[in-house]
């Protein structure tokens, strides 16, 4: 059996960050929305081990969340069930569009149905918060307010909005921000204060560029940030409004132009 599907990225419209567990993760306040940026993935099942087959060097293999995701189904059936899994990755990495989690997902999902395992969709999510906060969500397949550690959700509509989403080819660490957030916090650090998302803040404070970028532009345009970063984004409703938006990023950015899902496209594994 052979299925290729698309693995969608993510915005987050709002994240706030509301207070700490004891176990160490972050209560959040954030509205997921699906967009239509994709990596795409092929998966073959095979008679034992796990081969992972991508365009990006980067990605090792024993320790992406698709390979993770993988070895957790195995583990769970208690059978040494194989698979080829090929993906095209144009999600960029560390850009808080939930690439890596959306691959987890993708992959429990297919996995389930190819290797018959008969999880239901709360048994697949159970399993995606061992590997990631936002896996929960692209398991959901719908578009959410979501609460807790980002995993409780309430549907809501998909927003109606074009984007540009706008990468500022920089790495970032979620666990990282997390904690250098609490740093902040700790040291009582003054920092940009922006209500669309709470680590604006720090953000900015790393990385020069992009405070640069921000202050020469946040007056005329809203410039959301999403997740943890570095991708951010700005709504238009027309070419006027586009060709505007295109001129202010810098040349040794990239950007991909984008629109909201109503759904996920792997809400046909659930």
């Amino acid at each position: 059996m052979k299925v290729s599907i698309s693995s969608p990225a993510k915005i987050n419209l709002h994240l706030k960050i509301l207070d700490k567990n004891s176990d160490g993760y972050h209560n959040l306040d954030t509205s997921f929305q699906f967009i239509d940026l994709y990596d795409f993935m092929t998966f073959e099942q095979a008679k034992d081990g796990i081969l992972i087959d991508t365009n990006n060097s980067s990605l090792n293999a024993k320790e992406n969340t698709i390979y993770k995701a993988a070895v957790s189904l195995q583990e769970l059936s208690k059978k040494n069930y194989g698979a080829k899994i090929t993906i095209q990755k144009n999600i960029p990495i560390g850009a808080g569009l939930g690439g890596g989690s959306s691959n987890a997902a993708t992959t429990i999902m297919v996995l389930n149905k190819i290797w018959g395992l008969n999880l239901n969709q709360d048994q697949m999510i159970n399993i995606g918060r061992t590997i990631g906060a936002d896996v929960p969500f692209f398991i959901n397949c719908k578009n959410a307010f979501a609460s807790g550690i980002g995993d409780i959700f309430q549907e809501k509509k998909s927003d109606i909005s074009k984007y540009i989403i706008i990468d500022p080819k920089i790495f970032n660490s979620t666990q990282k921000m997390f904690s250098d957030y609490e740093e902040s916090k700790k040291n009582k650090n003054e920092l940009l204060e922006n209500d669309q998302n709470s680590f604006w803040g720090i953000f900015l404070k790393s990385n020069k560029e992009v405070e640069d970028f921000y202050r020469k532009n946040s007056k005329k345009h809203q410039i959301y940030l999403s997740g943890s970063g570095s991708s951010m984004f700005i709504k238009y409703n027309n070419e006027a409004e586009k060709e505007k938006i295109l001129k202010i990023i810098p040349s040794n950015w990239r950007f991909f132009l984008a629109k909201p899902l109503q759904y996920s496209p792997l809400r046909e594994f659930v």
